[in-house]
């Protein structure tokens, strides 16, 4: 048997179970051996219900059934009661004084129950437990879930994410039918043992079977550890070969006068903090070097990466390429392309750039899907005017235009320059060799590229997911900027708050009020009633809230032509308050917004919390921020106080980590990891372990394929994932 083999050459799957299979990616050997357990169940400590006492403190795990809710006969205290069943027998359950709680739950549900045994002989209960969820019992339910248990003594069971037509029992024993038929034979492990044995790392044989059916938890844990190792090793591995990619290519070497640099910068309408400046010389420095810069600038928001981005542009699009350098020929300048995530923030690039070189003879493009625009125009030359997308690309082409400002659309076909040397990108790290190569199209030269980010980025994601890219942090605020009041609004705590943004709108200034969902949800389907809704939030703060002030909503399903003429209306001050989703999360600058409401601050990330909240430190009043939240859970609150005690973004990035976990935070699918490599890049060593690895096997064996042909398998089969498509 071979990891390669479908799992239907081995095993009788019906048309059901193969649907659903590949519904979750699953069609080889290997992909089942690999779709790791989501968590264990520990049931050394679990009674059957058959067997159970009065007065006795009992685990239960079973399916509920007969939910409903009532009052006590004499008492007329509100009861929430149904059934528990675990196969070996049922027994009721009573939760005195929660009747909600016979809502909250659906007949059918499997739960773990842990409460004490009441009542009388033949009319015992399970009072007032403390319920757990379950996707499906932990072992065999069918004549009881302790079915099998006299054969062997294990009691740690693992729990698999579950999809329609298949329950985690039934991947479990699918497992245990590979292993029976000898899946694990022929097995050779891709980790070299010098590595295994110098980081205490099982086998792979070994590893399958603990991760599968471990006997102890520290079984699972050393397997978990093994397998997340592997899956960072290998993005590592790929990071490694992109960064020896862009070493052995060749690039612009860049050189700029200090004094140049010092009569631009000294036009801004502030002075550069430290941590700016030390961005710039480090970029600099970058330039004047032989290999192409590839860097990371992580700064809060308003810490004033444009101004870095801007400076560094300058010395680029004020340098000759290299066949002009000392002659007297005139061969123009080269180039920068400057790429934005949205084309609200690619012309608010445009429009700043335009403000910092309007006073030289450079001009500035802006593409995006609605339209191109150039700076300055023929006819006024302190304005922009649009222009047809083929003069646009001609004036590219030849050099004419040597900064290009746009969205996704610079990286189309239609799109060439005569000497890019450097590429900026905002917000989009992801962008990577494959990308850079497109944009130099018939360039030999491979291009700078700075990768910039407001997103506070803990430091084991950056090494693992940006690991072929230096970093920078911006961690200075410009002179004069005010940290944000944050307020954490419980439930009946909004009116002092609205009094508040009242006062603030009086005074002549806007806010923000940020919903979690689009429109109103569908109030039969469950756990959807709470989410506030921009839409009807909107109408509802017209209408009983703020009735004098001028209230717009802006949310992603809009054209970008709708959001640009909002977002000029929001900026010119002809909308007070603007209701958003997160879209407003990225890059929209409007000085004059001082507060801003998070309805369901629950829901995002601190991270992202943080982004929002920088949407009003744009200018010099005193900014507020109000997270709402109606969750009453202490582990909640306790994570939002978090956004008012951190001292910046990316210590709240870590705090989140520990929190929530980076698979909320960031997404597997966005990061290209699995759950465990997102759980694995909690463990700062093991991260730096396997970037070691993973550079000393590049390095001294650079022909992977031939030294190491499994890696070099895995690593290709990883593709393009940590990329932008």
């Amino acid at each position: 048997m071979r990891f390669k083999d479908s799992l239907t050459t081995h095993l009788r799957i019906d048309a059901v179970h193969q649907k659903a299979l590949q519904r979750i990616g699953i069609e080889t050997v290997g992909d089942l051996l690999y779709y790791m357990p989501a968590r264990y169940e520990d049931i050394s400590d679990v009674q059957s219900v058959g067997v159970l006492e009065k007065g006795q403190e009992a685990v239960v795990y079973g399916q509920l059934s007969g939910l409903k809710s009532r009052k006590a006969w004499k008492s007329r205290k509100p009861i929430a009661e149904g059934y528990v069943e675990d196969g070996s027998a049922k027994m009721k359950i009573m939760w005195f004084n929660q009747p909600y709680l016979a809502k909250m739950y659906n007949d059918g549900t499997y739960v773990k129950l842990a409460g004490k045994v009441a009542g009388s002989e033949g009319k015992l209960y399970l009072s007032n437990p403390e319920i757990e969820l379950l996707d499906s019992l932990p072992i065999d339910r069918h004549d009881s879930i302790f079915a099998g248990t006299e054969q062997h003594d294990d009691t740690l069971y693992p729990v698999y994410r579950e999809t329609a037509g298949i329950t985690s029992r039934w991947l479990y024993h699918t497992v245990l039918k590979l292993f029976e038929k000898g899946a694990l034979e022929t097995l050779i492990d891709p980790i070299p043992p010098s590595i295994l044995t110098k980081y205490h790392l099982p086998e792979l044989k070994v590893a399958l079977v603990w991760v599968h059916s471990p006997k102890k938890a520290k079984d699972a844990e050393a397997a978990r550890k093994r397998f997340a190792f592997e899956e960072v090793f290998y993005i590592q591995i790929q990071k490694a070969q992109e960064r020896a990619t862009v070493s052995a290519a060749q690039t612009y070497t860049i050189k700029t006068e200090t004094r140049h640099l010092a009569a631009f910068t000294s036009r801004f309408p502030f002075a550069l903090t430290t941590a700016q400046d030390n961005a710039i010389n480090t970029i600099l420095t970058d330039f004047s070097g032989k290999r192409a810069m590839s860097r990371l600038l992580e700064g809060d928001v308003g810490s004033g990466k444009t101004a870095v981005a801007a400076t560094t542009a300058y010395a680029v699009v004020t340098s000759r390429p290299p066949e002009g350098a000392g002659k007297k020929i005139e061969y123009g300048n080269l180039q920068v392309a400057y790429m934005a995530p949205t084309e609200i923030l690619a012309k608010q690039h445009f429009e700043s750039f335009i403000e910092y070189f309007h006073h030289l003879p450079i001009s500035v493009g802006l593409i995006t899907g609605s339209g191109c625009m150039k700076f300055p125009s023929k006819i006024d030359p302190t304005k922009p005017t649009k222009i047809s997308k083929a003069q646009l690309m001609k004036w590219v082409k030849n050099g004419e235009v040597p900064i290009l400002i746009g969205t996704h659309a610079l990286i189309y076909k239609s799109v060439e320059f005569k000497h890019l040397a450097y590429v900026i990108i905002d917000e989009q790290h992801r962008f990577g060799t494959n990308q850079r190569k497109k944009l130099a199209k018939k360039d030999a030269r491979m291009p700078h590229l700075l990768s910039m980010t407001a997103t506070p980025i803990p430091r084991t994601l950056a090494f693992t997911i940006y690991g072929d890219l230096d970093i920078t942090l911006l961690d200075q605020m410009p002179a004069g900027r005010k940290p944000v009041k944050t307020t954490i609004v419980g439930p009946g705590q909004s009116k002092e708050m609205y009094e508040h943004v009242a006062s603030e709108l009086t005074a002549g200034r806007q806010a923000y009020v940020i919903c979690p969902r689009i429109e109103e949800p569908d109030p039969t389907k469950e756990n959807s009633l709470n989410m506030k809704s921009v839409i009807a939030e909107a109408k509802r703060l017209k209408s009983d809230v703020f009735p004098s002030w001028n209230i717009t909503a802006l949310h992603g399903k809009m054209t970008p032509a709708e959001k640009d003429k909002i977002m000029k209306q929001f900026s010119e001050h002809k909308i007070d308050i603007l209701v958003a989703t997160s879209v407003v999360e990225v890059g929209v600058n409007v000085p004059n917004a001082t507060n801003i409401i998070i309805e369901g601050a629950e829901r995002f990330g601190l991270a992202q919390l943080h982004q929002l909240r920088g949407r009003v430190i744009r200018g010099t009043y005193q900014p507020y921020c109000f997270a709402v939240t109606d969750s009453k859970s202490e582990k909640t609150r306790n994570r939002l106080k978090a956004l008012v005690t951190a001292k910046s973004g990316f210590e709240l990035a870590e705090h989140d980590l520990q929190f929530r976990g980076s698979g909320q935070l960031y997404g597997g699918k966005q990061s290209g990891l699995s759950d465990l490599g997102m759980e694995a890049i909690r463990n700062l060593k093991l991260v730096e372990a396997a970037r070691t690895e993973a550079k000393y096997l590049v390095d001294f064996h650079p022909d992977l394929i031939k030294s190491f042909p499994l890696i070099a398998e895995k690593v290709a089969r990883l593709g393009e994932v940590l990329h932008m498509e």
